[in-house]
């Protein structure tokens, strides 16, 4: 979000406003094929339409987690570094093996609970984008008069933006999550309205983000190329503690990120295959399901290694999200309203799923656009 604010100020903060209510419906409609199917969604693909799509799901699902493993890892890192003044290269492998640790010997649902508290700093975004003093009217004009520039800045950031935003395993984890739950389908409104509020509270967060980078790194032409840079747009609120404060919260979002994800992968591998899965189950009882996140965990830390830097693998995964999300979407939707998944009397309704496939066409625009762009050199 950093870097789409610095690149486009407040251009795209209508598709911002855009986002919310699409975060919402896609929380809502995983929360209830899992809630109805008591399967996560790999798992309602491959036993509905066969193994070929089972495996697109993986497929889909597994590569672009990977990528965003890998930069959530050297963002992790990246936070040690403006926190400490090491490289970060010196923090990723150690940040993965603790990752592993945790997730092999620990309990990280009391550990999640920790870090939710602390990542709310990132809400400190909020007040800095007020006390910057951004030019409101130009924010309002962009929010309900949108345009479109025809560049590869705006192009790639409303890709990134989606792709962060509506990321396949965010709605993966939330059918994994309910399923195992399995919640009584008298409380299915309170689980869908709990998934679409901390999307909506998400999506407040992003705004503001978006407004503080183009009020602070924007409007003077200032790329984000480190976290450092990033830390510069909370500036007006914390002064010249705003490093410390955004370290710490891209440490804290690192740390809850990067369990969920490998966690992702080892949870649709297990559902493909059939393995038995659980980060309930101790290691000796899911001995695949715990390698398959090891290995998630091994081959997003060589990425890492890469030498791509922290804030533009981010941006890449964010780009990855984004292209990779219709696949997964398109799927959840037609399970959403199967009748021989959901049930006759528990398909999604009509209005939610229409609501679906319009956020699922708006992505698929994005990404059009973006490959257009991208094979014929036009918009740079």
């Amino acid at each position: 979000m950093s870097v789409i604010g610095a690149s486009t100020i407040y251009g795209l903060t209508w598709l911002v406003v855009l986002i919310i209510p699409m975060l919402a419906v896609v929380q809502a409609i995983s929360a209830e094929v899992a809630a109805v199917s008591r399967k996560g969604l790999e798992d309602c693909v491959r036993h509905r339409y066969g193994r070929f799509w089972g495996l697109v799901a993986l497929v889909a699902v597994v590569s672009v987690t990977i990528i965003t493993l890998a930069a959530d890892l050297e963002g992790g890192a990246a936070a040690l570094q403006v926190l400490t003044h090491l490289d970060y290269r010196w923090f990723i492998l150690p940040f993965a093996a603790a990752t592993a640790v945790l997730l092999v010997f620990g309990h990280y649902a009391q550990i999640e609970n920790i870090l939710k508290y602390i990542s709310l700093v990132f809400f400190a975004y909020v007040a800095s984008a007020i006390i910057a003093k951004p030019n409101w009217g130009d924010v309002l004009r962009n929010v309900f008069l949108p345009h479109w520039t025809w560049n590869a800045a705006y192009t790639s950031g409303a890709v990134a933006m989606l792709g962060t935003t509506l990321t396949a395993y965010a709605y993966v984890w939330e059918t994994i999550e309910v399923a195992e739950e399995r919640p009584p389908l008298r409380r299915l409104g309170l689980v869908q309205a709990e998934a679409a509020l901390g999307m909506v509270f998400a999506g407040i967060v992003f705004f503001f983000t978006v407004v503080a980078t183009g009020a602070t790194l924007g409007v003077h032409h200032k790329d984000v190329q480190t976290a450092q840079d990033a830390a510069i747009a909370l500036a007006p609120l914390a002064g010249p503690f705003a490093s410390v404060l955004f370290g710490t919260g891209l440490l804290a979002s690192a740390l809850l990120a990067v369990p969920v994800l490998a966690g992702t992968n080892a949870y649709v591998m297990a559902e493909m295959f059939g393995w038995r899965k659980s980060l309930d189950r101790d290691f000796a009882h899911a001995r695949r399901f715990y390698w398959a996140m090891l290995i998630s965990l091994a081959i997003g830390t060589a990425v890492a290694y890469a030498g791509v830097s922290p804030i533009k693998l981010l941006f890449l995964a964010s780009i990855a999200g984004g292209i990779g999300t219709p696949i997964t979407l398109t799927l959840m939707l037609l399970v959403a309203g199967d009748s021989k998944v959901m049930g006759k009397r528990r398909r999604a309704p009509p209005a939610l799923l229409i609501a679906g496939w319009a956020a699922n066409a708006v992505i698929i625009g994005a990404c059009a656009l973006y490959f257009y762009q991208l094979l014929t050199g036009t918009g740079s």
